[in-house]
């Protein structure tokens, strides 16, 4: 039996390398999606503790105090701005 050349041999859709790119993106989001959802409800967020307007301003009177530490850098910077050398003490 001859076959002849209009005739199309048909194969499963699986066969297909085209195919596997067209359904496999969104069957690998579809995969991710439900990954996340199980990470989203089996390992909850850390409570943030509300306390954190207190200990910010803890750390400005801390940084504040120390505030002295920084005039030899302030005057390097001006000098280097302006060209006048700093008075010494």
């Amino acid at each position: 039996m001859k076959q002849s050349n209009n005739e199309l041999v048909s194969k499963a859709w699986w066969y297909y390398g085209d195919m596997w790119l067209v359904v496999g993106g969104p069957v690998i989001v579809i995969i991710a999606s439900f990954i996340t959802l199980y990470f989203a409800i089996k390992v909850p967020d850390p409570v943030v503790d509300a306390d954190y307007y207190r200990k910010g301003i803890e750390i400005n009177k801390t940084l504040d105090a120390k505030g002295d530490g920084l005039v030899p850098a302030i005057q390097g910077r001006n000098h280097a701005a302006t060209g006048i050398k700093p008075a010494q003490d």
